[in-house]
Formats: C-alpha cells, sequence, structure tokens
C-alpha cells in the first residue's frame, strides 16, 4: 500500500505547508472554524465546530447560518470588533455562547469570511454557580 506523503526530501516545514490545500488544514484544526459566504451561507465547517453546535457535518454545508445564529446579520456580527461573545443555537435546542474570531479575510474581494469560535458554554455555567 503507498503511503501520501506531505513533502519532499529535502522540505522545511513551510515548503509543506505552503503545498497543504487550505481545507486540508481548516478540516485537522481542533479549533471550531467555518467559513461562510457573503450572504451567511455555511460553505464549510470542521468537526470541531458541528461538534459545538450538535449537528452533522453534511447538515451545516449549505445552511444559513442565521439558523443556527443568534443575530440580525450573521456578516455584519462576524465584521464586529474586539472578538464578540455570540450565541449559537445547538441543535438540541440549548444555547452556546462563544467568542467568535475576528475574521481572517476581510477584503471586499474575498467571496468567503473564515471564522474560529472559542466555547464559552462551560465555563459561563460555572462562574454562574
Amino acid at each position: 500500500m503507498e503511503r501520501r506523503r506531505n513533502g519532499q526530501p529535502g522540505d522545511t516545514p513551510m515548503d509543506v505547508l505552503a503545498r497543504m490545500p487550505a481545507l486540508v488544514v481548516l478540516a485537522r484544526l481542533s479549533i471550531p472554524s467555518l467559513a461562510m459566504s457573503a450572504k451567511g451561507v455555511i460553505v464549510y465547517a470542521n468537526m470541531a465546530f458541528a461538534e459545538m453546535v450538535g449537528y452533522e457535518l453534511d447538515q451545516l454545508g449549505g445552511s444559513a447560518f442565521p439558523e443556527i445564529f443568534h443575530a440580525l446579520s450573521a456578516v455584519r456580527s462576524a465584521q464586529a470588533p474586539a472578538d464578540p461573545v455570540v450565541q449559537l443555537q445547538h441543535c438540541e435546542g440549548w444555547t452556546v455562547r462563544a467568542r467568535m474570531s475576528s475574521l481572517a479575510t476581510l477584503r471586499r474581494t474575498d467571496p468567503i469570511v473564515l471564522l474560529t469560535f472559542d466555547d464559552l458554554t462551560e465555563r459561563l455555567w460555572a462562574d454562574a454557580h
């Protein structure tokens, strides 16, 4: 059986990273991450994000972010400064509070925005009790 190699002899780690497809990098992140179109449609979510909100990966792709996001505009909320705490709707109906990153991409020519999340739900619950 042939084993896939990530690099060639003499490659630096940066050489390997430069050739790695973005979807591979996003999938390997343990940080909940997603890519969303300017219209608020989820075009990609990694397993960590799916687990945080309790959905299967195939349920998230193509869905409208506002369906699981309590905000007037997902994109406008994504553009808010200073890593806002947002409320996500878990598939079982309860609220997941998470700190949403500033945009990883925010140029007018970018067709998507990349977001990461830090789940604060357990921390906030413990602080309240």
